[in-house]
């Protein structure tokens, strides 16, 4: 893998596209409050959001740098990035958690009468609580507060090679603990056990940590795709399916292995055939100029509509799940540098599904594969 984190220019170079943006929307500045977004325009790299107790805000003006308005406790991490300039405050703070501190900011770098743009839109919150948001437009009241018109969305969804590169280097961590389920994995050992050792063995594969890890296993398929293990312990004619979202320096890979608890029957292992190759054919259809919906209409048309989850895939980046939905109302037109999953689903029986996952980038000349494709056969364990 690449060296940690990014050069200056891969932050310049972002925040350069933003404010051509911005420009463009009539807005003079770009209020930032999410885990993504801050750290899209900074680097600033912490768990530490784990905790809700604190907000954390970063302005990106008309030009240059963004200025981040952060608790205190992140002064030092944040002086560490490109950022320089860092105002704090001490919090919690019951009277005045970082409201006059971010008014002030955005009344310097916005004149009156400016526009200061948020992001909105689906998968966009914001992150701060509801008496501060009206605390901070009431001290502001001679500035507009506008939605962003998904310019942050846009500009996120397309990966800069040396992203493409961080996801990719955290498929091949994944993959390698994948190669060695069945050191793990084997019938009569719990769910619960299965689903620790996998974890563990990304982290010896080189992982940071593992946020996201789903999974089933049940006869002839599984239930569902996103319930916690239970100790039931593996049984012959099981199918064993683990998701996983490990992290390697900030960026996620996004993809599942299926496995059957001794051989697989004749309609287990028909099911995981359509699902390899409905993937293939969402591969073969994603190239630039084709949209997300396209993609869905590739896999749906070997496996049908698949199952309840709702879409074949999804962007995929510095969170577990971005836009776009590969669904069919999605018309998103596919640039070089997005990355996605490829997620077909497959329903066996009632209550019975199996769910197949990829992670693939759009070049210039078509897609090229992140994980290492599976083939047609199920290993067993």
């Amino acid at each position: 893998m690449s060296a940690r984190g990014f050069p200056e220019a891969e932050y310049r170079a972002r925040c350069d596209r933003l404010q051509t943006e911005m420009a463009d929307a009539g807005l003079s500045a770009l209020l930032l409050t999410t885990e993504a977004d801050v750290r899209y325009v900074t680097g600033f790299l912490t768990r530490f959001w784990e905790s809700p107790t604190r907000p954390w805000f970063v302005v990106l003006p008309a030009e240059g740098r963004p200025v981040a308005v952060i608790p205190a406790i992140g002064a030092p991490l944040m002086a560490r990035t490109w950022v320089r300039d860092v105002r704090t405050w001490v919090s919690p703070d019951y009277s005045d958690d970082g409201v006059s501190l971010l008014a002030a900011t955005l009344a310097e770098v916005v004149p009156a009468g400016g526009a200061i743009g948020v992001p909105t839109g689906g998968e966009t919150h914001l992150r701060m609580p509801l008496d501060t948001w009206a605390a901070v437009q009431q001290r502001l009241s001679d500035r507009r507060f506008a939605g962003d018109g998904d310019l942050m969305r846009r500009t996120r969804m397309v990966k800069s090679p040396a992203e493409v590169d961080k996801i990719a280097a955290a498929c091949a961590v994944a993959a390698r603990a994948f190669a060695r389920v069945p050191e793990v994995a084997r019938e009569g050992v719990p769910l619960d056990a299965v689903f620790r050792r996998f974890q563990a063995l990304c982290l010896d594969e080189g992982a940071d940590w593992v946020a996201y890890l789903a999974g089933a296993a049940g006869p002839g398929g599984y239930g569902d795709v996103i319930s916690p293990a239970t100790d039931a312990p593996l049984a012959a004619g099981d199918v064993l399916m683990l998701d996983t979202g490990a992290v390697l320096d900030g960026y996620f890979c996004d993809f599942d292995r299926n496995f059957t608890v001794g051989p697989a029957t004749p309609e287990v292992a028909e099911a995981h055939r359509l699902l390899v190759a409905a993937t293939a054919a969402g591969f073969a259809a994603a190239r630039p100029g084709a949209t997300a919906a396209d993609l869905f209409h590739a896999m749906a048309g070997v496996v049908g509509a698949g199952a309840d989850a709702g879409r074949f895939g999804h962007g995929l980046g510095m969170q577990l799940t971005e836009p776009p939905s590969l669904i069919p109302a999605d018309d998103t037109v596919l640039a070089p540098g997005m990355v996605l999953t490829l997620e077909p689903s497959v329903t066996l029986a009632p209550g019975r599904l199996m769910v197949h996952e990829e992670d693939i980038v759009v070049t210039e000349d078509g897609a090229h594969w992140l994980t290492p494709p599976v083939g047609p056969s199920l290993t067993t364990l």
